[in-house]
Parts: C-alpha cells; sequence; structure tokens
C-alpha cells in the first residue's frame, strides 16, 4: 500500500479528495437534500484520473527521478514499468467508465483533466519541458476544471440551477495561484536531475531564490487580496482564514534553506498542507 500511495503521489490524492469535497459541502449546504453516492462516485472517477496522470508522468520520468526522487516506485524498482503500465491503464479506463454515469460535468471534467496530464507528461508535445506550460497544466486543471466544472457538476445533480456563486468565484482565484505557486515550488529539489535531461524549469532559467521570492509575493498578495474582498462581502470566517494561512506561510519561509534539500521538501510539502486548508476554510465559511 505505501508503495502504491507512493507511485500515485498521496499528497496529490488528498488534495483531490479535500477539494471534492469541499466543493460538494458549499454546493449542498443550503439544500435539503444530500446525495452521497453522487460525491463517492464522483470522488474515485477523479481519483483515477489522479492516479493515471501521476503515474504518467513516472513512467516518462524514470531517469530523471532516479536522480531527483529515487525513493519513487519506478525509479526504485519497487515497481516494474510493466506493473506501471498496467496501474496507469486500468485507472484510465474506470476514470473515463465512472465519469460517463453523471453527464455534462463530470466526463468534462476527467477527459480534459485527463489530456490535459497526458500533454505534460508524453513526447512529443510533453509540456513539462517548459516552465510556462507546466504551470499553465497545473493550474488550469487544478484551478478552473476542478473547481467550477465540479461544483457545476454537483449542483446540477443536487437538483439545483447551475450557477456559479461569488465565494466559488474566490475559491477558484485562490486554488488558482496555489496552482501557480506550487507548479514553481515543486521543482526547487529537482534542479540536477532536470539540468541533466533537458527539461527547463524556472528554477533553472532563474534560480532558486528568484522563484522563491516571486512565489512567495505572488502567494502572499493573493492572500491578501482575497482576505480583503471576503470581509468586504461579509464572510469574516474566510477572510480570518486568509490571514491564518499567511501566518503559516511566513512560518514555513521563515524555516526554508534554499541549499538544504530536506529543508526544501518539507517547505514543499507545508505548501501543500496551506492547499488542503484554503478548501477546508471554504467549505466551512463559504
Amino acid at each position: 500500500m505505501i508503495t502504491f500511495l507512493r507511485f500515485s503521489r498521496a499528497h496529490t490524492l488528498i488534495g483531490t479528495t479535500v477539494s471534492l469535497l469541499a466543493l460538494y459541502l458549499m454546493a449542498a449546504r443550503h439544500l435539503d437534500t444530500s446525495n452521497w453516492a453522487l460525491f463517492g462516485i464522483t470522488l474515485f472517477s477523479c481519483l483515477c484520473a489522479n492516479v493515471y496522470i501521476t503515474g504518467l508522468n513516472q513512467l516518462t520520468d524514470v531517469e530523471i527521478d532516479r536522480i531527483n526522487k529515487p525513493y519513487l516506485p519506478l525509479a526504485s524498482g519497487a515497481y516494474s514499468i510493466t506493473t506501471g503500465y498496467a496501474i496507469v491503464g486500468l485507472a484510465l479506463i474506470l476514470a473515463v467508465a465512472t465519469c460517463f454515469l453523471y453527464m455534462p460535468f463530470l466526463p468534462a471534467t476527467v477527459i480534459a483533466s485527463i489530456l490535459i496530464g497526458t500533454a505534460y507528461s508524453v513526447p512529443p508535445i510533453r509540456l513539462k519541458r517548459f516552465h510556462f506550460w507546466a504551470a499553465f497544466c497545473i493550474i488550469v486543471v487544478r484551478g478552473l476544471i476542478v473547481n467550477l466544472l465540479l461544483y457545476l457538476h454537483f449542483r446540477w445533480w443536487l437538483g439545483e440551477n447551475p450557477v456559479v456563486p461569488t465565494t466559488v468565484w474566490l475559491l477558484t482565484i485562490a486554488i488558482f495561484t496555489f496552482g501557480i505557486v506550487i507548479a514553481w515550488f515543486k521543482d526547487l529539489p529537482d534542479t540536477e536531475g532536470d539540468a541533466a535531461h533537458g527539461i527547463r524549469t524556472l528554477s533553472l532559467v532563474k534560480d532558486r531564490r528568484w522563484v522563491f521570492l516571486v512565489g512567495a509575493f505572488v502567494f502572499r498578495a493573493t492572500l491578501l487580496g482575497v482576505g480583503i474582498f471576503a470581509w468586504r462581502i461579509d464572510h469574516l470566517g474566510i477572510a480570518l482564514g486568509q490571514l491564518a494561512l499567511l501566518a503559516g506561510f511566513e512560518y514555513l519561509g521563515r524555516r526554508l534553506d534554499l541549499d538544504d534539500q530536506t529543508s526544501i521538501g518539507r517547505f514543499y510539502q507545508g505548501v501543500w498542507m496551506l492547499f488542503f486548508l484554503e478548501y477546508g476554510i471554504f467549505a466551512v465559511f463559504g
């Protein structure tokens, strides 16, 4: 099980689960009905798509991961390439088969995510080679497709008109920025392997310090902006939540040593924790 979680990148599975739960709760909050079968099938389909995307990325990055992430199952030899392809193929079949149980927004979400994830990893397109397009893939899926289409999906199947309220737009803006920052920060510890295989990440085009400083500025500005706007529309809980996240980010930043791989990894996982908490804030107060 631990090997499978490493293969599927557990933090991304948690992120998918938390985001779907928050969006479901936001869609169902003011209704007199609930449909947990709807949530369960939606979650299963999206998790399968998640496993396909993360697994495919590892299948195309084995040599790079032997330098950057030697603990991953394919790079370490814990899984064979054949096993990797079997898991990815099964995940793809299950994701596509189950998403069509709930038309039209769930298939749009899953198929779009799969296509973008494939273009991210697979030659000859392999968008991850370019820092702009790599970030674009992440922010479009995490920031736009998941938040907007899945919220509309839940509202539609819970019997409401598919409209997007202000709080969901606010969440989308926040997660869009999280996606940018995560896309930039995820490559901070991977410069050696990326350089050896021609992957032009922002950490190589610029440098680690530049990426951190600019990413931190964007992150802080977004949290402050979302907090101020939430306060102005009388969502005090969301506003205070942004201040708490900002304090958490400052704590992570003070502990970061850009010359230490372990410190960078801890910082990156901490940013993912703030990502989870942002969804929690909107699930409770949105």
